[in-house]
């Protein structure tokens, strides 16, 4: 989130993209990096935002955090969330379980050694990160081993463009979050986010080996 940001759309985007399917989406954001001076006011409207997010049973229309896909994946994020914490994280929302289902969780000051910041976690949870500088932005997007898809929001899509093409993702959107696909787009990441493309033409390179076969239709003329 760029300085220059609408703040309700950086709001409304980035808890899309962190809460979609309970996070359960290998595209969704896991990380939010905000500049300085909007920082205060995202962090707040971004924690109220969350707060209301209820968590529960999916058959009430009032449900947007469902549960986790099983125990085994609720434990992982309970014990990823408490590791941080306990490392010197802060929880600025959520941060527990309830039955099948963990809250809407945004952390700050997640240490760089924690699972949280080095393993990805399918689950309701991101972390908030402040930044001093778009180039900062970019070096703290990069500060990972995996690399699928991102969003950079901001009201200059020109440097929203120039931005993009210095972040280390197979994807990344400008003015969106980055969940987000196309069947005829070619999907993929970079680092430990896989290699290789599918959807549309890309699939086609993928997935068939190229070959050159000739047909010599008279004698060829060797020099010896």
């Amino acid at each position: 989130m760029l300085a220059d940001a609408d703040l309700e759309y950086a709001v409304n985007a980035a808890a899309f993209g962190s809460f979609l399917h309970q996070g359960q989406i290998c595209m969704s954001a896991r990380k939010i990096i905000v500049e300085r001076p909007i920082a205060d006011q995202f962090v707040t409207r971004l924690v109220a935002k969350t707060r209301t997010l209820k968590a529960g049973d999916p058959k009430d229309p009032s449900t947007i955090i469902g549960p986790l896909i099983n125990e085994g994946a609720l434990a992982t994020v309970k014990d990823r969330v408490d590791e941080a914490v306990r490392k010197g994280a802060t929880v600025l929302a959520g941060g527990k379980a309830e039955g099948p289902c963990f809250e809407a969780t945004l952390l700050t000051d997640v240490p760089a050694d924690s699972a949280f910041a080095t393993i990805e976690t399918f689950g309701p949870v991101a972390s908030i990160e402040i930044v001093d500088s778009p180039e900062q932005a970019v070096k703290q997007a990069n500060a990972t081993s995996y690399g699928l898809a991102s969003g950079i929001i901001t009201s200059d899509t020109d440097r929203g463009l120039l931005l993009a093409q210095l972040i280390e993702a197979g994807i990344v959107h400008v003015n969106e979050q980055p969940v987000g696909d196309e069947p005829q787009m070619p999907f993929g990441g970079t680092k430990d986010s896989g290699f290789g493309r599918f959807g549309g033409t890309a699939v086609i390179d993928e997935f068939t080996e190229l070959r050159w076969i000739t047909v010599q239709s008279g004698p060829h003329p060797y020099p010896f």
